[in-house]
């Protein structure tokens, strides 16, 4: 039997899936036509997903050339106030497609092409379409300028490519074109994490975190820090990898991690699809992420998760330590570039404390299995959980307080915001009392322990109000009767613009949020950008649509997501 595990083990050594390697990595050149430095690069960690693609730093400004990475033609241009922005999707001949984001402006073919659309569909928001001849680039050839649209933090160029027959994106690093690193990546901590209520990190069921010392490619912990170690437990790790010409924190490229020298566990970021993208709460240490912002990456995975950049994992990288015996642990971190560093340490399997006992299975829980549908019914709140949104069998807790002014029904706890879901679950609530012609304005409304109050699309279903929510955490029925605000930018109503560019308005909602916006000019729709991360719309004047030196009527009305709505006029010269 032990001649067979060994086989077993061997063979998933060195039979590991290596990716999908592209044949030919000099097919793309940089997208920008300014030395190449990153500030994230592909499948960094982010809140609720894994980085896409990577980032590129245009030197702190706006309006830098991007160029075709490669020839080929657009396929899908897309305008929006978050996500890319304004970005374009280009599709090429060798069988991949590439994704520019967070744009300026496009030249000036497609920008009148986009404009026109919008006057058409009298829409900002837009996703065209166009046909394959209708814009094609030779490789190096100019297509947009670089932005800070959409929901960018500043700056930048996000880049992509994607398997065109699937949408998927691969690692834009596995190709070559100008990205140097010659820095091994740095492992800053070490987390132990017992699997199950009978086992024990030194002598407790709790995780243990420990610091990492050492340097260039070579860590341990430290001499005063012996591990001991009795049932089941899993190890995760925090760590970083910079890159060349910039000071940004970039995620490792692959994670391996071997007891006894066999390797149990093996991630390589090299692709993934983006229905996947959202398993990043369970390969992370959600809770330390929520609580510290800290991201730990876990070198064994929970039942329910199905990421597919797991290489080779045996017994889902947990380790039964119950031989007595001194067991090493190696975990080797490396970025694409091959620059690796290794954290050693020994792990030494003891019996369990003295007097220890399983702690009992909590009686004021419902236990919830991962892998079916779910539904917990108290009083006038309901919850639906289907069926793949959790990761693990969960004991869901449930309590109730009373509601507090402005809160048209109790104040629901639903289990706790630390842990993860995958998918959203369904929510549906009675209100104690509805308003006197007001039941349109009602809504559900997560309240964050900081008492910021998040919004929920809502609607109403026989007689309840339903939404749905991608976190646990405390849920009430509000309502929302003030309408947005409007307010003029760096003018007043009559102001003389003549010699300006552009005009710009901050409209806010208090808690549902904006839903839709209608600019007229001289009683026309005029083409307003909608900034949504700065809550301004933009003008920009157009003398094709407004004559020159002439007084106008500006018109706006703006709705939130419970239909209540503000306008405002005003008169300018431009």
């Amino acid at each position: 039997m032990k001649i067979l595990v060994l086989l077993i083990f061997v063979h998933m050594l060195f039979s590991g899936n290596t990716g999908d390697e592209p044949k030919d990595r000099t097919i793309f050149i940089q997208p920008l036509r300014i030395p190449l430095s990153l500030s994230a690069n592909f499948g960094e960690l982010r809140a609720d997903h894994f980085h896409s693609g990577i980032d590129i730093k245009t030197q702190g400004v706006t309006g830098k050339e991007v160029v075709a990475a490669a020839p080929g033609y657009i396929y899908r241009i897309s305008v929006s106030p978050g996500g890319f922005g304004k970005a374009l999707y280009l599709r090429h001949p060798s069988g991949y497609s590439t994704v520019y984001g967070h744009l300026d402006r496009f030249t000036p073919e497609i920008e009148n092409y986009v404009k026109s659309r919008q006057y058409e569909e009298k829409t900002y928001m837009i996703t065209l379409w166009p046909s394959k001849d209708r814009f094609h680039f030779n490789k190096g050839d100019i297509i947009a300028y670089s932005g800070n649209s959409g929901s960018s933090s500043g700056p930048h160029l996000h880049f992509e490519i994607r398997k065109s027959d699937e949408e998927i994106p691969v690692n834009p690093l596995l190709f070559e074109f100008g990205v140097t690193d010659n820095f091994r990546p740095v492992i800053e901590k070490l987390c132990i994490y017992p699997v199950g209520r009978g086992s024990y990190i030194n002598g407790k069921n709790k995780p243990l975190m420990l610091n990492v010392s050492g340097g260039n490619g070579n860590y341990h912990i430290s001499s005063d820090n012996v591990i001991s170690i009795n049932g089941e437990a899993g190890f995760g790790i925090k760590s970083y990898d910079i890159l060349n010409s910039t000071n940004n924190k970039c995620s490792v490229f692959s994670i391996v991690m071997r007891i006894d020298s066999i390797v149990v566990y093996n991630y390589k970021m090299d692709s993934f699809s983006f229905n996947e993208s959202g398993y990043i709460n369970s390969h992370i240490d959600y809770e330390s992420y929520i609580r510290e912002k800290a991201f730990y990456e876990k070198t064994y995975t929970l039942p329910g998760d199905r990421l597919s950049v797991y290489k080779d994992i045996v017994n889902r990288g947990i380790y039964s330590f119950t031989d007595k015996k001194k067991h090493q642990v190696e975990i080797t971190v490396s970025d694409i570039h091959g620059n690796r560093s290794k954290l050693t340490f020994n792990v030494r399997s003891v019996n369990p404390p003295e007097n220890s006992q399983l702690s009992p299975e909590p009686d004021d829980a419902t236990m919830m299995p991962y892998g079916r549908n779910n539904r917990f019914i108290s009083g006038n709140v309901s919850v639906t959980i289907p069926a793949g949104a959790l990761y693990d069998t969960l004991w869901f807790r449930f309590f109730k307080t009373e509601a507090q002014p402005g809160m048209y029904s109790e104040l629901y706890h639903l289990h706790n915001k630390y842990t993860p879901l995958h998918k959203a679950f369904h929510l549906s609530i009675k209100p104690d009392d509805i308003p006197a012609g007001k039941s349109t304005k009602l809504l559900i409304v997560r309240l964050t322990d900081e008492r910021k109050k998040i919004p929920l699309a809502t609607s109403w279903d026989n007689g309840r109000l339903t939404a749905n929510s991608g976190s646990f955490g405390n849920f009430y029925v509000g309502i929302d009767t003030i309408p947005p605000s409007i307010k003029p930018v760096g003018f007043t109503p009559g102001s003389d613009l003549r010699g300006r560019e552009s005009l710009m308005l901050r409209i806010r909602d208090d808690l549902s949020g904006i839903k839709t916006y209608q600019p007229e000019i001289d009683g026309k729709w005029a083409l307003f950008e909608y900034d949504q991360k700065n809550e301004i719309l933009i003008y920009r004047f157009d003398p094709e649509r407004i004559r020159k030196g002439t007084k106008h009527i500006l018109n706006l009305s703006v709705t939130d997501n419970r239909d209540n709505i503000r306008t405002y006029e005003c008169g300018f010269e431009w």
